[in-house]
Order: C-alpha cells, then sequence, then structure tokens
C-alpha cells in the first residue's frame, strides 16, 4: 500500500482523536463553567474516557486495515524499535500524526460564549 494512503488515514485518525477525545474534555470544561453546577469530576473523567476509548474502536475498524491505526508517534516508535515498520515510514507517520494533531485541535476549540 503506498506512503500516502497510510499517511492520510494516519492524519485523520489522529485529527478525529484530538477532536473528539480533547473536544470532550474542553466541551466538559465549557459546559460546567457556563451553567455554573458542579459536576461531579468522577462523571466528566467517565465521559471523557469513554470518548477517548470510543474513538479508538472506530479508527481502529476504520483505518486498522489501511495504516495499523498507530494514531499515536510513541505507538509508531514501538513499532520502529521492533522492527515493523522502517525509518522512512517512521517519519512520515509521525509527521502526518502531528500535522492531525495541530488539525484536530483547532477543531477541538469548543467555545460556548
Amino acid at each position: 500500500m503506498s506512503y500516502l494512503k497510510k499517511c492520510i488515514a494516519e492524519f485523520i485518525g489522529t485529527a478525529v482523536l484530538v477532536i473528539f477525545g480533547c473536544g470532550s474534555a474542553v466541551a466538559a470544561n465549557s459546559l460546567v463553567d457556563y451553567i455554573g453546577i458542579p459536576i461531579p469530576l468522577a462523571l466528566t473523567t467517565l465521559l471523557i474516557s469513554f470518548a477517548f476509548g470510543l474513538v479508538i474502536v472506530a479508527m481502529a475498524y476504520s483505518i486498522g486495515n489501511i495504516s495499523g491505526c498507530h494514531i499515536n508517534p510513541a505507538v509508531s516508535l514501538a513499532m520502529l524499535i521492533s522492527g515493523r515498520m522502517k525509518v522512512k515510514e517512521f517519519g512520515l507517520y509521525v509527521l502526518s500524526q502531528v500535522l492531525g494533531a495541530i488539525a484536530g485541535a483547532a477543531g477541538a476549540g469548543v467555545r460556548l460564549e
């Protein structure tokens, strides 16, 4: 499979992870500040954890067969160290993941004003 297709999959996967995972944390904190009602920390932590977990599962099914669904430079580094990935592919994956995270962070900035 081409490097371009794998890089696009990693970009999209990382962007979606940051948008929904980090976006849920931003939304939870914004909602608490906006309505002024204290929500138990355990509930917001549970909801944020579910958001991250469900995104990982969705991305594993969506892009897992294309790129392996690393969506994290640490996972790509582990694959490089274990010999399951070449250095060139590793560099492209990490670049795609960083750019995807930046794009996702831009989309996750939820404001309730």
